[in-house]
């Protein structure tokens, strides 16, 4: 799987969100949640500004936005849930299995995510984004594995307890002798079950 930080031009989607975020450019909107019923979505969002009702009042005047209520205020911040139509954006992740994780934030006209899912996905993903015009940054991409599948359950067992008694410190924590004799097995045994595994992991490194 991959975790990929993207930056979206708000502008060239149809959140209508957008619109509220370029007239107040030093507002940070925050989705905190979001998820689809019968008559569109509902979600939860945090504003970081000074005038909370002046935002309040555009998302009651917003046409797609159905109904909305503060939830939670305080200096400087206001939350307000509402229920509003679904964005095609939205439906575009869905599709391709790549929904964000939350907070989901847009500051003036960009909309920063991060989505989870495998690089085929996100593939897909990126290449509905090209399609539809909206231009997009890669702020950082990073790619996890199955770790599990790497080592046997011996390299995985021998390989942990080495790590854990200091064997790879400097200087180390245990011998070789005394990681064999941990397993009952000779020195030469010990020492090729570590080789093999630390080769599996060097090469799964440099990968």
């Amino acid at each position: 799987m991959a975790r990929v930080h993207l930056k979206l031009n708000a502008t060239a989607t149809d959140i209508w969100l957008t619109v509220i975020s370029t007239d107040f450019p030093d507002a940070e909107f925050r989705i905190l949640s979001s998820h689809p019923v019968d008559d569109g979505m509902v979600a939860i969002d945090e504003i970081t500004m000074l005038d909370g009702n002046a935002i309040a009042r555009r998302y009651d005047d917003a046409p797609e936005v159905r109904s909305s209520e503060v939830i939670h205020s305080d200096v400087g911040m206001v939350q307000i849930q509402y229920v509003a139509e679904v964005p095609e954006l939205y439906e575009v992740l869905s599709a391709t299995g790549t929904l964000p994780r939350f907070p989901v934030s847009i500051r003036d006209e960009w909309l920063s995510i991060e989505l989870t899912a495998s690089l085929e996905q996100l593939g897909e993903f990126t290449t509905e984004l090209a399609a539809a015009d909206i231009p997009y940054q890669i702020v950082s991409l990073t790619q996890s594995y199955d770790s599990n599948g790497l080592l046997t359950e011996r390299q995985r067992e021998v390989i942990t307890e080495a790590v854990e008694r200091g064997y790879y410190d400097s200087p180390r924590g245990c011998t070789l002798i005394e990681l064999a004799e941990t397993f009952e097995v000779n020195q030469s045994a010990a020492s090729g079950v570590l080789h093999r595994a630390e080769g599996r992991i060097i090469k799964e490194f440099i990968s």
